[in-house]
């Protein structure tokens, strides 16, 4: 039953971009009444004539006056507007109007992927989404938690669930961040049947709130014939997070990574964030050290300067000493910055490589023991050194002919 016969959705102004507006006006007779203003009237009016009065009856919409206004906003943004419009006036409608799954969507993920750069994109922000993998981050975050005000979170799960099913992203790892439990839970519906990646799971401060999420997504994945992994990122975001951070880590075997969140973590512990962290360098330590126990990444957060490209650089140089392997950025410009700092230096690169040169010569005479000179080298030694040589590969530091290179 429906509540009232007006709503609204979504941004109308001369500032607006990759939005629209939509107003639906229930009507008891007369049938559909469209009016639509679009920047794009031209090349496009009829075909967002012929959208809405598409969605109108999917819905069951059938005497109403409308009101389309378009800031050049793609169909999966326009659908998610005008679904919202709808379920405003009909909040038990279950109905989805889902845009088909792009080619790029059959991407694939591993739990070992580069994590470097994580891009966050405001889940409310449509125009954000369609350009934000051409700045090539390893991964991009559509946010549905704090960066969406409360009484937009509704808006946010639809154009999140149509752009993971209609966006390119490039090749970029696809995240999202799901608000804190337990509101977190319903937006996996939204999220698990689309073609996510990875669910950062915010403020977490114990196992069973990745339990909680374990449980759903499997039941989500189950009920939609999903076959591929979804992985978790959970935060820690709390002087308790901190404290339980390797039970966290050790949760799920789904857990990819463990990421930090200083923003709120001084706010719990009644200090201010500093750029030279001594503030938060026994929760970043912990977290560290957690991560690497669980055998899985530990990625830094986010710096709030976009400005300072010094400072930004300074802090993915402490991070990485620290041993964590990525870091969060709020602005396309931090990215680059980031993946330099992150690059291996030319010490660590000729050092790695003759690490492995040692480990593939003692495989090659079925040696069990390797050895650089007069120092053994352990297992996680030889791993450490493959991932410097994986990763000066991927950032074009050498080239996959290194070996005869070396030996010229």
């Amino acid at each position: 039953m429906k509540s009232n016969t007006h709503s609204i959705a979504g941004k109308r102004g001369e500032s607006v971009r990759s939005d629209c507006y939509v107003e639906i006006q229930l009507k008891n007779t007369g049938g559909i009444e469209l009016s639509v203003k679009s920047k794009v009237q031209v090349m496009y009016g009829n075909s967002i004539k012929n959208h809405v009065l598409l969605m109108s009856d999917f819905f069951g919409i059938k005497n109403a006056s409308i009101l389309i206004e378009d800031s050049g906003a793609l169909l999966p943004t326009l659908s998610a507007r005008y679904e919202l419009a709808v379920k405003r006036l009909f909040p038990e409608m279950e109905k989805e109007f889902l845009p088909e799954i792009g080619k790029s969507k059959k991407q694939k993920t591993a739990k070992e992927r580069l994590r470097r750069s994580r891009l966050y994109l405001p889940g409310n922000e449509p125009k954000f989404f369609p350009n934000a993998g051409l700045h090539k981050p390893d991964a991009v975050i559509l946010d549905l938690e704090d960066s969406v005000a409360p009484t937009e979170k509704d808006a946010a799960q639809l154009l999140v669930r149509n752009t993971l099913r209609a966006t390119d992203f490039y090749g970029c790892e696809i995240m999202v961040r799901i608000n804190q439990l337990p509101q977190g839970l319903a937006d996996l519906k939204y999220v698990i049947p689309h073609g996510v990646h990875v669910v950062l799971i915010p403020k977490c401060e114990g196992a069973e709130q990745i339990k909680l999420i374990e449980n759903e997504v499997n039941r989500l994945k189950a009920e939609h014939n999903i076959k591929e992994e979804v992985f978790f990122m959970p935060i820690i975001e709390s002087a308790k997070g901190v404290l339980n951070s390797f039970e966290i880590a050790t949760a799920s075997n789904n857990n990819c990574s463990l990421a930090i969140g200083l923003e709120d973590y001084t706010a719990d512990i009644g200090t201010q964030r500093t750029n030279e962290g001594t503030e938060s360098f026994f929760a970043r330590s912990m977290v560290v050290n957690a991560a690497k126990a669980a055998g899985i990444q530990a990625i830094d957060t986010v710096f709030s300067d976009v400005a300072d490209m010094e400072a930004l650089r300074d802090s993915v140089t402490q991070a990485k000493n620290l041993g964590f392997e990525g870091k969060g950025c709020i602005h396309p410009r931090q990215i680059q910055v980031i993946h330099d700092a992150f690059a291996p230096t030319k010490n660590e690169i000729e050092k790695a490589q003759k690490i492995v040169l040692a480990f593939e010569e003692a495989q090659s005479k079925g040696l069990g023991v390797v050895s650089l000179g007069s120092k053994m080298i352990d297992a996680p030694v030889v791993k450490r050194a493959q991932n410097v040589i994986k990763l000066a590969l991927l950032t074009n530091l050498i080239t996959t002919s290194w070996r005869d290179e070396l030996n010229k």
